[in-house]
């Protein structure tokens, strides 16, 4: 990895928030989704991929890994009080995702298809919106 990519990775961690507060937890989230599902670009037909599809490629770690990083999604939003239901909901779009991750070739394109931690984030946005109000970020 060369030095100018190193610095802006390290820029770019440097500036989310840590903290427990309702926005802090939003921008974290929404850095992992975008990290997850729209961080880079297939050049000619400008279909945006992130990390869960690339990830997938390889057999049984990438899987693991995804999981992993979508529950963390479903971690944060039990900590900011969300239902029941609705974290049973964001579980079974991870669990979906995952199986359908497991079958090979099918897997990789359903991944780019079917995008669990952008339907999470959707989900953990409008209890933000309803109950944290003073979270929402008003993006120019």
């Amino acid at each position: 990895m060369s030095t100018a990519r190193r610095d802006r990775a390290r820029a770019i961690l440097a500036q989310l928030p840590t903290g427990t507060d309702p926005a802090a937890v939003r921008m974290r989230i929404e850095a992992l989704e975008r990290l997850l599902e729209r961080s880079l670009v297939i050049p000619g037909i400008n279909l945006p991929i992130g990390l869960d599809a690339l990830l997938g490629l390889v057999p049984v770690l990438g899987e693991i890994l995804t999981t992993a990083m979508g529950a963390y999604l479903i971690w944060e939003a039990r900590n900011l009080g969300l239902s029941r239901w609705k974290l049973a909901r964001m579980g079974l779009n991870v669990l979906f995702d995952t199986a359908l991750g497991a079958v090979p070739l099918v897997g990789d394109a359903a991944d780019v298809v079917f995008r669990s931690n952008t339907r999470n984030l959707r989900l953990l946005r409008r209890h933000l919106d309803r109950h944290h109000p003073r979270a929402r970020v008003i993006e120019a």
